[in-house]
């Protein structure tokens, strides 16, 4: 198996919003294995202090191909919990690979 598809995601979050994120990403991690992704980063807080902009986390996922990625995106139980997402996140910036 190559590469598959590496996403790379910095996340800047509304204030006061972390809670609601974390339980968009509590839905989101359980739906990550059903289509063989992995979370191989997630660097939140001061780990991630002193960058140019400060994101809240840094995620890197990787998918086995475009297929396992598509169905990640349009899994009905992530789409039942993408208002929180929306609601807390004010800015994604999101770097592709393969």
């Amino acid at each position: 198996m190559g590469a598959g598809v590496v996403i790379t995601q910095l996340i800047y979050l509304h204030p006061g919003k972390q809670e609601v994120f974390e339980a968009f990403e509590a839905v989101a991690r359980g739906v990550l294995g059903r289509y063989g992704g992995e979370l191989l980063l997630r660097c939140r807080g001061e780990r991630i202090a002193g960058t140019l902009r400060e994101p809240d986390e840094i995620h890197v996922v990787r998918f086995p191909d475009e297929g396992a990625l598509q169905g990640f995106l349009r899994d009905p139980e992530r789409a039942a919990v993408m208002g929180w997402k929306e609601e807390a996140v004010r800015e994604v910036v999101t770097v592709r690979e393969g």
